[in-house]
């Protein structure tokens, strides 16, 4: 994701970053010339004096661009401030995000220097005292993200903030908010948000600057005001919204700053049938939301707290929901109603009443007399509604297929009967029997919503929170009409047995109309033809069948199709469907962790989890996010900036040089070529990132590359001998091993593509990853794709390929030149060189890939091995087989008293630019390698594993 920060660099601003000229200070705006009315009149010249005295810094630029490629959005932040005095300032970046998502990387640029957030993994915990929380509440709707730094006199600051979320279908919409509350009248505003999906998108709608009491996402209120500035271009997949008040339009809206949310909704075609199901490198994510169904019968209980603490606006708003509720109540549903505060009321002891008018009447009344007072026995209500419920679904009223749930609301902790949370979810786990669900609300901030979360979660439900200032009645409706309309039970969502892994839920309780459902996982195999997908169900009294198999093959095609639409957007998503995985598995792992009934559980829950979040680099409540902040002296400058010394450059032929490692041409735009080294900066933390110096690297020919073909040369033997490997896409191949002396290992992952016309074979693979994995003098590692560069050592840094720049960290190095190659370093005597293989407009058959090629391997040991490092100190020899019979003599390669058939061949190396004559041996490289080809595959990219000693026979 940090990519998507370095691209998003050059598209927001051409604003250059360190100090400033004095001529651009001075770009004050009083609002009073405007003539607006949105301050008081009466005395201009005190408005004129605070605005003249305020020192906080200014937010020149807030920029702010969301990429939604099938429902999984990407959102990147840029905010610009100026300090325009001499002296130091705090600056403060504040930014609200939805509670729903990861907050994936968060960078400073302050006085030309780039400080990379980290994230690392919680510490635990201290065991705290009895009686205080160990652990904080649920999630509210919003989260603020905070940073403060100081930036320097004279000086800008740039904060750099990029989240992802996985948008929830609610009603039948989809929607999503960005927060516009930057506190202050900002220069320049923007907002643009870009929808890519595979099918059509229907519904759009951009609501008015949403503000103060939250809206929920059932009112259908249709309104003509778009707000100020906002432009919608729609197509048929493709939908940009943008929204870039000036400095003026702001002002009219409000002068605080606090524009509200902007919310964006809408919907996608749907066909009956099996879902949408999207394939991407190797992983799938499929979104089944049916329609059209007949609703099922539900028996509902609601569960209202009437404690004291609820008196007033609270039992007002929720009587008002209650009664919207009863009137949305369907024929065939069962009901009744228990109030709860010291004692606990029933409507219709003993059991649950159908729906007629005179009932509905009569639980009006009941409503309507509703009076708070006392304390709160949440424990007494929940085993009350639970043994009510229970008796009926076992007597002979109850229909075998209908839904039966517990709504249950209350606005504080229990006080009265059973206190305690472990004892209260016990009991309602004993009273429950997992014969029905509990969905929970909480109202205020004296809820325990961590309890809360747990019984709806023990219990196949889901628990919604409302804020204190929120709007309660409309809150409450929302949530029921989510839930009030079951249209599946028991749905179970199956794919071919082998054929997938590390899949997500695929059991669900219940499926509500306008939700919608989703599976994500990996292949087991990328290259298979078809996938397998069933899902069973019920409805009502019917079971429901539905199968298909999906070409997998098209899906890969249909998704890059749209991948390719939203990285013109934003390069963001080439890895969407993988990172949909990861998310959903997170939250999978966090609910499986709060459900845990032992610690063992528990500690297995936590540790899946936070692997996950530091693979995919996610903020989540089992990390930290770590930033190191500058440094600023007494007198308001930075203190100076450690310095790093270029390497010497080495000699070597112009014949072995790599396209592009001259290419010291200046950009066409200086503004944005100051912008690139920035960017560039962008990903180290308090370091200076230099651009590389005029360089030569040597390379031997030994390499693999296209398809990919290995070349190896032995330069004591003056032969060079060539071979392919034909894998699988998804196998991972040990290139170099040498873990247990150098610490070095390199592996390659395999990506497939289909054959040109024409070609012999059905399909080709590439190198799609290198990883070089680095154990001494302490473990780090660089992995290498077309789009982008991770190196992990002693920091995270994440460079993109379209850059020129270099970084040092530690004993690791790493060298690019824009989109031509990556030069890896390890210790100053091992060197490796990756060519980068991009294509602008790729053919059916064409894939960005990469070659790997070994520069330097003096400081590889001789036990070195690998399909690439078993022969790095080998010797070979040619020997020629006599004529037998009609045959004609043969050449045969002498390699560890081993005789392996060989033929010549050319191959072009170096991208195309250097041909080179080999003895090309066949069948996978039989004989020639140690053991077989399966002995090379890895199990991971950072896999270490020891050579297993193979055997050939001579």
């Amino acid at each position: 994701m940090l990519v998507t920060l370095l691209t998003l660099l050059l598209s927001f601003s051409g604003t250059l970053l360190g100090q400033l000229e004095d001529s651009e200070l001075e770009d004050d705006v009083d609002l009073a010339d405007f003539g607006l009315d949105i301050a008081p009149r009466r005395v201009p010249r005190q408005v004129k004096t605070i605005i003249t005295k305020e020192t906080k810094p200014h937010i020149q630029e807030l920029s702010i661009k969301t990429t939604i490629i099938s429902r999984y959005a990407f959102t990147a932040v840029y905010c610009s401030l100026l300090n325009r005095y001499p002296a130091a300032s705090e600056g403060v970046f504040q930014f609200q995000i939805p509670a729903n998502a990861y907050i994936s990387n968060f960078t400073m640029i302050i006085g030309g220097r780039v400080y990379q957030s980290e994230v690392k993994p919680k510490e635990k915990r201290v065991k705290q005292e009895r009686g205080k929380s160990g652990t904080k509440d649920p999630e509210p709707e919003v989260e603020v993200f905070r940073m403060a730094a100081k930036i320097p006199g004279r000086n800008r600051a740039v904060f750099l903030l990029t989240y992802e979320e996985l948008l929830q279908r609610r009603l039948g919409r989809y929607e999503h908010v960005t927060s516009l509350r930057p506190m202050q009248l900002v220069s320049r505003l923007s907002l643009d948000v870009t929808i890519v999906d595979h099918s059509p998108i229907t519904d759009l709608e951009v609501l008015p600057l949403r503000n103060g009491k939250k809206l929920s996402i059932n009112s259908r209120k249709k309104s003509s005001r778009l707000p100020i500035t906002t432009v919608i271009k729609n197509e048929k997949n493709v939908c940009k919204i943008t929204f870039s008040p000036n400095i003026i339009q702001q002002a009219k809206i409000t002068t605080s700053g606090i524009l509200g949310d902007f919310v964006i909704r809408y919907d996608v075609q749907r066909d009956m049938g099996i879902g949408d199901i999207q394939v991407l490198n190797g992983h799938f994510v499929h979104y089944f939301a049916p329609k059209d169904l007949p609703a099922v019968p539900k028996n509902v209980v609601f569960v209202i707290d009437t404690s004291a603490s609820m008196l007033g606006t609270k039992i007002r708003q929720t009587k008002d929901a209650l009664f919207t509720i009863l009137r949305d109540l369907r024929p065939g549903d069962n009901f009744n109603f228990i109030s709860f505060s010291n004692k606990i009321k029933v409507w219709q002891p003993n059991r649950l009443v159908p729906v007629t008018p005179l009932n509905i009447r009569d639980a009006k009344k009941f409503i309507y007399m509703l009076a708070p007072t006392g304390g709160t026995n949440i424990d007494g209500a929940i085993r009350t509604g639970s043994s009510l419920l229970r008796d009926y679904l076992l007597g002979p009223d109850s229909s075998p297929n209908s839904v039966s749930l517990i709504i249950f609301l209350t606005d504080g902790r229990p006080t009265v009967g059973e206190i305690q949370s472990v004892a209260i979810l016990g009991n309602t786990r004993s009273a429950v029997q997992e014969k029905f669900c509990i969905f929970t609300i909480g109202i205020g901030n004296d809820v325990d919503y961590r309890l809360l979360e747990r019984m709806a979660l023990e219990n196949c439900g889901m628990m919604r929170r409302i804020n204190e200032e929120a709007d309660a009645s409309a809150m409450l409706k929302g949530f029921y009409n989510e839930i009030g309309t079951p249209l599946l039970s028991d749905i179970r969502i199956n794919y071919t047995e082998n054929s997938v892994q590390y899949v997500t839920q695929n059991l669900f309780t219940n499926y509500f109309n306008g939700s919608e459902i989703v599976v994500a996982g990996k292949l087991t195999n990328e290259s298979a033809e078809s996938l397998h997908v069933q899902v069973t169900a019920s409805n009502n009294d019917k079971s429901i069948i539905l199968e298909t198999d999906v070409p997998l093959r098209n899906r890969q095609i249909d998704t890059e199709k749209h991948v390719k639409l939203a990285t013109s957007a934003m390069a963001t998503a080439e890895d969407f469907v993988e990172r949909v995985w990861g998310f959903l598995s997170i939250k999978e792992g966090l609910r499986s962790r709060l459900r845990s009934q032992t610690s063992k559980d528990r500690e297995g829950h936590t540790q899946q989890a936070t692997n996950l979040s530091m693979t995919y680099h996610f903020l989540t409540p089992l990390t930290n996010i770590a930033v190191e902040k500058p440094e600023v002296l007494t007198d308001g400058t930075m203190a100076p900036a450690p310095t790093i010394t270029p390497g010497a450059g080495e000699a070597t032929s112009p014949a072995n040089e790599l396209p592009g490692d001259t290419d010291d041409r200046e950009p066409q735009t200086p503004d944005r070529d100051l912008n690139s080294q920035a960017l560039s900066q962008s990903n180290t933390i308090g370091k200076v990132v230099r651009r590389p110096t005029k360089k030569f690297i040597t390379l031997s020919k030994t390499s693999a590359d296209g398809d990919p073909h290995f070349v190896v040369e032995f330069p004591l033997s003056k032969l060079t001998v060539c071979f392919n490997i034909n894998g699988e896409p998804g196998h991972i191949l040990g290139l170099v091993s040498d873990h247990k002396y150098s610490g070095v290992t390199v592996n390659g992952k395999l990506i497939g593509a289909p054959a040109p016309p024409g070609s012999h074979k059905q399909q080709r693979t590439y190198f799609s990853t290198i990883t070089i994995v680095v154990d001494k003098p302490q473990r780090a590692y660089i992995e290498v794709t077309p789009k982008k560069v991770i190196l992990d050592g002693r920091d995270r840094i994440v460079l993109p390929c379209h850059s020129t720049v270099s970084v040092d960290s530690g004993a690791l190095s790493v060298a690019i030149v824009g989109n031509s190659n990556v030069t890896v370093t390890v210790g100053g005597n091992i060197s490796f060189v990756i060519l980068l293989h991009q294509y602008k407009n790729p053919a059916p058959y064409q894939r960005d890939h990469l070659g790997f090629y070994i520069g330097n391997n003096k400081g590889l040991s001789h036990n070195c091995h690998g399909l690439l490092g078993q022969f790095l100190y080998e010797e070979v020899g040619l020997a020629e087989l006599p004529a037998q019979g009609d045959t004609k003599p043969s050449l045969v390669l002498k390699v560890k008293n081993r005789s392996v058939p060989v033929v010549q061949k050319s191959r072009r190396i170096y991208s195309g630019t250097q041909s080179v004559d080999c003895w090309f041996a066949r069948n996978n490289a039989a004989k020639l390698i140690d053991g077989e080809y399966k002995d090379y595959l890895m199990s991971h990219m950072f896999d270490t594993g020891d050579w297993p000693h193979g055997t050939n026979r001579v």
